[in-house]
């Protein structure tokens, strides 16, 4: 066997594996880097962990640190606050502050489960209180996380980046994140008129609402384990959160971060680890134990798998596979095949992983000029994700989780058409957009 085709066939295994075991894919990828590396491909053990992604662990664990940091003093439910305050009496607004707030998580730098876990709990009591359909408000969290997950300081629009830079392309940070927002907000739009939205327009329930916030706040401080929002026990409730000293210098930490990031183009990662330090220096009591809730696993997941790729590089597999989806057909053929093959392997692993994974297969066809670098990999990107409202994913099961287990059968049903649909014409709809007009 070639070893391209050992590498190949071992990217397929480790998928297949990650996807029906409860292992993390990252170890699975460190040690199938090993196996194919050592004895398919020949390469030493110090030539495999060359393609270590430093700069993406950093950035990981950096980001990640911090939101642990604003999560566990308050910062974030004091956000969440403000949004729900927002609302007023608007019931149509109700779903958009929802979108909006996981949209703004995710964008300065929560994964996405994170920010779904948070807002999801609050969003479906809204949804309850106020007649609005389940399906409808947690897929709006949903697509607000992922319309946000792809900025310059995300984790996905971190990791994407970066993965365009060590291949030698130039990443466009903001037309990747523009384009994420934008598909992402279109879906919506849609989405809200079809489950009911419209009847919610000129709807106004200002004394329902202040009833129902006092009962949301309950929500809002409660964890189970592992950081998870648990539900409020009967006749428990919390007074709105104040802006005391630790949670106004996260906020101001956060601002920090993106104007370093943004701004001056110091590096995320970095940033966020000094922000994080910083804070911790001034209230280290509490912030013991975010380093704890740094997401471990997903950097496992990242590392492992962008390892991998690099003995799949260095096997010829790349090149091998690229040629094979080109002789397809056409070079706009093989992106939407890309495409299809990101979001029907995302609907059931990681994405983060998927992403990894699938940009480097179109690197070829975009440093020849055969596709517009910056629409492939934005639809990449978003082929990837937006299928993470399926039930078999994190997000999609974080919703479900939260919905009443009364309806959580009829919900699971919905979400599971709903994916389908997804799943068939996501890829479809971000290559036509994005890649078959030529634009970017």
């Amino acid at each position: 066997m070639s070893p391209a085709l050992a590498s190949t066939l071992g990217l397929v295994v480790m998928f297949i594996l990650g996807t029906a075991l409860p292992i993390n894919m990252g170890a699975l990828a460190f040690a199938f880097a090993f196996l194919v590396g050592v004895f398919a491909v020949g390469m030493s053990a110090n030539a495999i962990l060359a393609s270590f992604p430093g700069d993406l662990f950093v950035t990981l664990v950096g980001i990640t640190y911090l939101f642990a940091i604003a999560q566990k003093n308050g910062t974030i439910d004091l956000l969440v606050h403000w949004a729900v305050r927002a609302v007023g009496g608007r019931i149509a607004a109700i779903p958009w502050v929802m979108f909006g707030v996981a949209a703004i998580l995710t964008a300065v730098g929560a994964v996405s489960p994170a920010a779904v876990a948070i807002i999801a709990p609050i969003a479906l009591r809204f949804a309850r209180h106020y007649g609005i359909d389940p399906l409808m408000m947690g897929l709006l969290v949903v697509h607000g996380a992922q319309g946000g997950g792809f900025s310059p300081i995300s984790i996905y629009g971190g990791i994407t980046n970066q993965i365009v830079a060590r291949a030698g392309l130039d990443p466009n940070e903001t037309a990747l994140f523009l384009a994420s927002l934008v598909f992402n907000l279109a879906v919506s739009i849609v989405l809200f008129f079809v489950f009911g939205g419209g009847k919610l327009l000129g709807r106004r329930d200002g004394d329902r609402h202040e009833e129902f916030e006092e009962g949301s706040r309950a929500s809002l401080p409660v964890r189970g384990h592992g950081g998870t929002p648990a539900a409020p026990r009967n006749g428990e409730a919390h007074a709105a959160p104040a802006i005391d000293r630790d949670r106004l210098l996260t906020l101001a930490g956060l601002i920090i971060l993106g104007i370093g990031s943004l701004g001056f183009n110091l590096n995320v990662g970095m940033m966020a680890i000094t922000v994080a330090v910083a804070l911790a220096l001034f209230a280290p009591n509490s912030q013991k134990g975010a380093i704890d809730k740094v997401s471990w696993s997903t950097v496992l997941l990242i590392a492992g798998v962008v390892t991998y790729i690099g003995v799949l590089e260095k096997s010829g597999a790349i090149t091998m596979v690229s040629g094979s989806v080109a002789q397809l057909g056409t070079p706009l053929l093989a992106g939407l095949l890309l495409c299809y093959i990101g979001g029907i392997v995302s609907a059931f692993a990681s994405s983060t992983a998927v992403l990894g994974a699938i940009i480097p297969l179109a690197v070829p066809f975009m440093v020849s000029g055969q596709l517009g670098a910056v629409g492939m990999v934005a639809a990449l990107a978003i082929s990837a994700t937006i299928v993470d409202v399926s039930p078999f994913s994190t997000n999609g099961a974080l919703v479900l989780a939260n919905a009443p287990e009364a309806e959580r059968d009829r919900l699971f049903r919905r979400f599971l058409i709903y994916s389908g649909l997804v799943v068939g014409a996501g890829p479809l709809l971000a290559w036509a957009a994005l890649v078959l007009p030529g634009w970017l």
